[in-house]
């Protein structure tokens, strides 16, 4: 194979072309064929390659110095052809700038003359027109127009000048007359005013209703009434009474008393009202908005609560006052619901993080994703402690007050965002706070504290275990935030579209509570039966049921006994305290279920005398008498059918059909009746089987 540069090109596989190299040499091919593998021919068909590469390597080395050196040597005669250019520009731009000095020089001299020449010839021509004008105007003043200007047609467009020069000058001393009566009838309606003259205000009203003036006389009226007007702390009461006076007076001096009465309340709000709310808002805007939030509310409610009394005043309730408001708050109205939301992000968080700080708790990281949700599975099924239990020290991290802080928050953000909102946005931005409540309460802090109490859950067979998921269970119970929900939210949502988005998002969130809830529910069932199962471990013993001396025994139940039922009745008010309603009930039956079948597997375990017997149906007695206190039928149920097993256990050969056949047994299967007589120590000699075959 030829070994030239082209074999190196792009893309280059070592792998494939040692692989070619060899099977195209003789002897050289991994799968035999026409000649046998030969290595050695291999080898020496390697080593001549080699020479050859490096061959090429060497000629392609001499070929790349000579192109480097070519390359080099092009490069430094362009860098001279450079550097002469750059020469050559350096000289032609200093002879650009000399012409230019030269140029402005020129220019700068011939302004000079000609502002010169101007400032001679403008006074000697507008003394000339000045001339020319006043002969004009005198033969005006004589009546006789001897000029030709006027006389001749062909020369109406310069009489038309002049006519028009004339008439300014007319106009002129004419408009200054006027513009002094003007102000003299002003001053006039003003001295009235602040004599308290009514009938003479209007008499100067009446004369200026026909000048140009009449809106300035307007403007100082509205002026003078608002003087010593604020004497108040409650600016908003000051201007509710100040209408209600002027509207009484401007009813009877000016003939269009809604005009004035409008341009007053528009002068009050874009002036007095407006600055209130700049002075109140800017200064907390950046330092404090827990209080910007609080003054923009009660601003803007304290300024729509006058806008309705101002209605009374015959003005345009909708549009006018409206706009008159939009225009003062806008600029607030628009970042609103984004602060509202941070606000309400910080101040949440902060009272979680104050809660936990009090009890000197560092936040576990509760995990996610789909590994979080197969555990989560795994545990609902299996009951299996994913992960060590962690000692809470009975601390259940839900707290009464936190959730009434957090709760009394967001019912200020409703009540806000229904206030300041646009009625577009309104459902939307009450979403968006419910979702904080959501996150929040629900997840931060109530879910947290499921997780964590899951997490404390000891195994069922732990020792001495503290069952305080069940103090997670009472106090979560005893938190309603669906009022919440129905009072302030449903308000602003109910006849949108987020109505269902919100329901939605409420029912999932309390689904994913309940789902962990039942779960940490069952596993503290296990807990208490692992509990019952160890005491009945470590206490009960064999000869109890068989004891060696028959006609001594003198107890009336068995150790073990007694200290399950016992726990037995502890768990039992301690469920009760915990959860209410149909939740007690159901949750008792279930105890109460696996209740009777750990005990009804626990007797199976041992052989039974006839006084072993009569001892087992005292415990079930007993174990029948705890059953009481769970209040549920199914379970007494179930320890009466056990009792009557029990019997089994005692009943004299000749009347165990008779028993099997009572009323309570009649209906069990077969098989159990006869593995409760198997437990029996007289089975065998007494050939008690053969009632079953």
């Amino acid at each position: 194979m030829a070994t030239t540069a082209q074999l190196f090109e792009e893309p280059f596989d070592a792998d494939e072309y040692i692989e070619r190299l060899a099977w195209r040499t003789p002897g050289g091919g991994s799968k035999g064929g026409a000649e046998a593998f030969d290595p050695k021919k291999l080898l020496e068909e390697f080593v001549n390659h080699i020479e050859e590469l490096k061959q090429l390597d060497e000629r392609i080395q001499r070929k790349v110095e000579k192109l480097e050196q070519q390359c080099h040597r092009e490069a430094k005669e362009f860098a001279h052809k450079v550097q002469d250019l750059q020469r050559s520009n350096q000289v032609a731009f200093q002879h650009f700038q000399e012409l230019d000095e030269h140029i402005s020089y020129v220019a700068t001299k011939v302004c000079h003359l000609g502002d010169q020449l101007e400032g001679v010839n403008t006074p000697r021509q507008r003394a000339v027109e000045a001339q020319r004008l006043m002969t004009y105007f005198n033969e005006f003043l004589d009546g006789e127009l001897r000029s030709d200007v006027f006389n001749n047609p062909d020369k109406i467009k310069e009489a038309a000048d002049i006519i028009q020069k004339l008439h300014l000058i007319t106009c002129v001393y004419l408009k200054g007359k006027y513009h002094d009566l003007e102000r003299q009838l002003i001053q006039e309606f003003t001295a009235a005013q602040r004599r308290g003259e009514i009938g003479r205000m209007r008499e100067v009203a009446a004369v200026l209703l026909h000048f140009k003036g009449y809106a300035h006389c307007v403007d100082v009226y509205i002026k003078q009434c608002q003087e010593g007007a604020y004497m108040r702390n409650d600016v908003f009461e000051d201007i509710a009474i100040l209408c209600q006076r002027v509207n009484k007076q401007v009813g009877e001096v000016f003939c269009s008393p809604e005009t004035v009465m409008a341009k007053l309340i528009q002068s009050i709000f874009e002036n007095r009202i407006q600055a209130h709310v700049k002075e109140r808002l800017e200064e907390t805007r950046h330092s404090d908005v827990e209080q910007y939030l609080k003054n923009l509310y009660d601003l803007y409610s304290r300024t729509t609560a006058l806008a309705a009394k101002l209605t009374d005043f015959n003005l345009d309730k909708h549009t006018f006052l409206s706009k008159l408001i939009k225009n003062i708050f806008s600029c607030y109205l628009e970042s609103y619901i984004d602060m509202e939301r941070q606000y309400l992000q910080n101040r949440s968080g902060l009272i979680l993080q104050r809660y936990y700080d009090s009890k000197n708790h560092q936040k576990r990281p509760v995990g996610t994703g789909s590994m979080q949700e197969l555990k989560e599975r795994i545990r609902q099924r299996t009951n299996l402690p994913l992960g060590p239990s962690i000692d809470t020290h009975g601390e259940t991290f839900l707290s009464q007050e936190v959730v009434v802080n957090l709760l009394q928050e967001t019912r200020h953000a409703f009540e806000r965002c229904n206030k300041l909102s646009d009625p577009a946005d309104l459902p939307k931005n009450a979403f968006s706070i419910f979702l904080l409540l959501v996150e929040y309460l629900c997840v931060d802090h109530i879910d947290y504290a499921l997780e964590i109490g899951l997490s404390a859950i000891p195994s069922p067979d732990a020792k001495n275990a503290n069952l305080y998921f069940l103090d997670v269970v009472q106090q979560l119970l005893s938190l309603r935030f669906d009022k919440q929900f129905n009072d302030h939210l449903m308000p602003l949502i109910s006849s949108s579209p987020k109505l269902t988005e919100c329901l939605h998002k409420k029912k999932e969130v309390i689904e994913q509570m309940e789902v962990k809830l039942d779960t940490g529910i069952d596993r503290t069932l296990n807990c208490m039966i692992g509990q019952m199962k160890h005491i009945l471990v470590t206490e009960q013993k064999k000869t109890d049921f068989k004891p060696e001396d028959e006609n001594n025994v003198m107890i009336q139940y068995t150790t073990a006994c007694s200290k399950v039922c016992a726990y037995v009745s502890k768990q039992v008010e301690r469920v009760r305290r915990s959860m209410d309603g149909k939740n007690v009930d159901t949750v008792l039956t279930e105890l109460g279920v696996r209740f009777h079948r750990l005990i009804h597997e626990h007797l199976q375990q041992f052989s039974y005398s006839s006084m072993g017997g009569m001892l087992a149906i005292c415990d079930v007695a007993e174990y029948r008498r705890s059953a009481k206190d769970f209040r549920v039928p199914l379970v007494l149920q179930l320890f009466d059918t056990l009792h009557a097993l029990c019997n089994l256990l005692v009943v004299a050969p000749d009347n165990l059909k008779q028993v099997c056949s009572g009323e309570q047994l009649t209906n069990l299967d077969r098989n159990l009746l006869h593995a409760f007589v198997q437990l029996r120590v007289d089975y065998r000699s007494a050939r008690l089987g053969r009632h079953f075959s």
